[in-house]
């Protein structure tokens, strides 16, 4: 699924690599006291790091004096929750030493639910699949006749299929579509009843050639093979006017839309004779709709550039599915690494145009990086293990940075062949989440994630150099962003890239460090704590409200890194 995102017409500079405010950073809590006398050392040089669990008893981490008579130390503190537990939260207050009243408790900040209807829809779609359905009512029960197939699917076949015609999947249309282009391993079908004026015979079987030709090696060689219950060999798409109808013209305007979906229920064998889904690998995209008879206007020229996204996107949950569920009997992937599985099989799909079209990639990658924007420029209010049913697109970008940077890290080199294997690896497991992250890697997860959380601002920060495990290999973050700032004014107000980067720590003395929040599962808030020349040491409390214990098993640590 994409939901209504934008498709810019822009080409960003990819940056391929062979103060304050910035990063959602929560208000300052009222001040309390730690304890001196149960404190802990923390002595490191430029570029070294240490996580750092909360200390018992509300003992204060000790940061020496600055003995340099010329230069600043800075420290950059990253308060987080290193656990791929789905939503898991825990309220923290990160505090300079002075002695204060007891703090009292602060609210939780908890991340308003997605807005955007196609999210939230993709989310329904992934929760049913891991807890088997209910809201369709599992699988029907009793004997039931076996179902009889149609005709095989050539060229201008006619045949009936069901789709979910409502956002909770509570009614079941039938449409009749015609395969109008059928070649290697897709068949594109679309809705009989489809708007005139959509997609030409020429642009339909464009999109199949490039389905052929180039996604699905990408997918299948990242990912895995996809299943063939239907044994007809090809993957169907049907383009219907059902999927267009999921919301309405003004919640198309208001909140988005659904730009194509995949329906696990049409491979599981739990549904093997359930009338309501199409026992065959279908997914499900949008028509165009020029004039706006269905929901919201979608031209000719915004499918061309949507659905061979949507293609690559959607192909990666059914091979996800196959691979767990079908081949393995086990549960889905967690919804929080297969959404980041299938927006890096975007990132890949455009990868494959490189070099020689940068509009392409661009095309391909561009929501990636959008996404992850919004998830660096306010990482306090949003989880990386997102549970079902308040993901929202910054939490896409989380698991996207997540993807990409485990690829960078544990892959032999930056070619395709070698970053396949490690997402093959993936998905063809048992495993989910961060275990298979920790499977995979031979890394225990809660160390993944504490130097992706740092990599995140020092991957490429200009005079510094970041540890190798502390790097992006495959992008210059810092000059995407600065590229796309500089486009601003070609965008539609407000320009979605407003700063050149777009995580900006609050910069403040040790001492005076005062903030207060939620952390969420995975994810972070930067502070850069400062020491002027010659200053003396600070003291800096790590704790739950007024000193309370943080709940180890959420793996909370404060990341320090020494940045000069």
């Amino acid at each position: 699924m994409r939901s209504a995102r934008g498709c810019f017409g822009l080409v960003f500079v990819a940056g391929i690599a062979g103060c304050g405010g910035g990063g959602g950073t929560p208000p300052p809590p009222p001040v309390t006291a730690c304890n001196t006398a149960g404190g802990q050392n923390v002595t490191l040089a430029v570029a070294a790091y240490q996580a750092i669990p909360p200390l018992a008893n509300a003992g204060c981490l000790l940061f020496p004096g600055n003995a340099s008579p010329t230069d600043s130390a800075l420290y950059l503190l990253v308060p987080q929750l290193a656990t791929d537990s789905q939503g898991g939260t825990a309220a923290f207050i990160l505090q300079g030493d002075t002695l204060h009243p007891a703090l009292a408790a602060v609210a939780a900040l908890q991340p308003s639910p997605a807005s955007d209807l196609g999210l939230r829809f993709h989310d329904f779609l992934r929760t049913e699949e891991r807890t088997h359905w209910p809201a369709l009512g599992a699988a029907l029960t009793g004997a039931r006749p076996a179902v009889v197939r149609g005709p095989p699917d050539t060229l201008g076949n006619v045949r009936n299929f069901r789709l979910c015609g409502d956002l909770n999947c509570s009614t079941f249309p039938t449409v009749t579509a015609t395969a109008k282009s059928v070649s290697g391993h897709v068949a594109i079908y679309v809705d009989n009843a489809a708007p005139a004026g959509g997609l030409t015979q020429s642009d339909l079987d464009s999109l199949a050639s490039l389905f052929n030709a180039r996604l699905y090696a990408i997918d299948t060689t990242a990912f895995g093979r996809e299943s063939d219950i239907d044994t007809n060999s090809v993957v169907i798409v049907l383009m219907s006017n059902v999927v267009n109808k999921l919301v309405t013209r003004q919640q198309c305007h208001q909140a988005g839309f659904v730009a194509g979906f995949f329906f696990g229920a049409d491979i599981d064998p739990l549904f093997k004779t359930d009338p309501r889904v199409n026992h065959g690998e279908v997914f499900y995209s949008i028509v165009a709709d020029p004039d706006s008879t269905l929901s919201c206007p979608h031209s000719v020229n915004g499918l061309r550039r949507l659905v061979p996204v949507t293609f690559i996107h959607e192909f990666q949950h059914m091979i996800s599915y196959n691979q767990h569920v079908l081949v393995r009997s086990a549960a889905p992937q967690v919804t929080w690494l297969d959404e980041g599985m299938s927006h890096f099989a975007e990132e890949l799909g455009g990868r494959s145009f490189l070099p020689g079209n940068d509009t392409m990639f661009s095309n391909f990658a561009i929501g990636d990086i959008r996404n992850a924007y919004q998830f660096l420029d306010s990482s306090a209010f949003h989880f990386l293990a997102f549970s079902s049913g308040i993901g929202s697109l910054a939490e896409r970008g989380a698991a996207w940075l997540m993807v990409r940077y485990f690829a960078d890290q544990f892959a032999a080199d930056t070619s395709f062949a070698s970053v396949a294997a490690v997402t093959r690896s993936l998905e063809q497991s048992t495993q989910q989440g961060g275990a298979a992250l920790a499977a995979v890697s031979g890394t225990p997860f809660a160390t993944i994630a504490e130097r992706w959380i740092l990599a995140n601002y020092v991957s490429d920060l200009p005079g510094f150099t970041a540890p190798p495990e502390l790097k992006y290999r495959s992008w210059s973050f810092r000059t995407t962003y600065a590229s796309l700032n500089a486009q601003c004014s070609t965008f539609q107000p407000p320009c979605p890239f407003p700063k050149a980067f777009p995580l900006t720590p609050l910069l403040t003395a040790g001492k005076g460090i005062s903030v207060s929040g939620t952390l969420h599962a995975g994810s972070g808030t930067y502070v850069i704590g400062a020491q002027v020349p010659s200053s003396p040491g600070f003291a800096l409390l790590f704790s739950g409200p007024g000193g309370a214990t943080l709940p180890s098993i959420l793996n909370p640590r404060l990341n320090v890194l020494r940045l000069r």
